[in-house]
């Protein structure tokens, strides 16, 4: 499985970080404008630079263009897409199989929550995505996903809708199960459930979870 770690430009919880670097090995990683800094305190070596790289420091900056291999992508401050978003196209264009997202939360609310819905990308790809900070663990599904709870983070597993309808929402191994249930964008009954057994499997029939 050929995977991507994306280190984006927002918060990026540097223990978090190196602890998946340890355990995981990446083919190939896309550092993205302000994501530069945190790559440069992790002493990652990016293969590909990606944005305008008007969040960046100019040390970090300078840093990174003396290195040798590495592709740039410069865009215009004028664009209508994020740099993550150009990141994610990138990381796709390059046959990732799994992509790892770090930096795409933080104090920025408009960021994050746009953030959350550029995972449409590779879901619609087929390439499953997750969004990593020191609190969350965030991916979005339409059909099955199952979760062992020894790799599981944190106590909780919330689901909450990101289209009008999930319909066909069914649940087992968790504390609080479902069968064939709609969960309506603007309610919380999803939030705050537990996985109960080794593993727990979440199937949805129709919508974004």
């Amino acid at each position: 499985m050929k995977r991507c770690l994306i280190i984006t430009g927002g918060s990026v919880d540097d223990p978090t970080a190196s602890d998946f670097l340890r355990k995981n090995h990446y083919d190939f990683i896309i550092a993205v404008d302000g994501g530069l800094m945190a790559a440069r305190r992790l002493q990652i070596l990016p293969d590909f630079c990606v944005g305008d790289f008007d969040s960046v420091s100019e040390e970090a900056y300078a840093y990174f263009q003396t290195k040798e291999g590495i592709c740039w992508e410069t865009h215009p401050p004028e664009k209508d897409d994020t740099d993550t978003e150009l990141a994610l196209h990138l990381a796709l264009r390059q046959g990732a199989e799994e992509i790892h997202l770090f930096g795409a939360t933080g104090t920025r609310m408009d960021h994050t929550l746009a953030a959350i819905g550029l995972l449409q990308i590779p879901l619609k790809a087929g390439v499953p995505c997750w969004m990593i900070d020191g609190h969350n663990r965030i991916t979005m599904i339409d059909s099955e996903i199952k979760l062992k709870k020894a790799e599981t983070f944190g106590k909780y597993v919330s689901l909450i809708p990101y289209t009008e309808v999930v319909s066909g929402v069914t649940l087992k191994g968790m504390k609080y199960p479902l069968q064939d249930a709609v969960l309506i964008h603007g309610n919380s009954l999803g939030v705050s459930n537990e996985i109960q057994e080794e593993e727990a499997v979440i199937q949805i029939k129709g919508g974004q979870l």
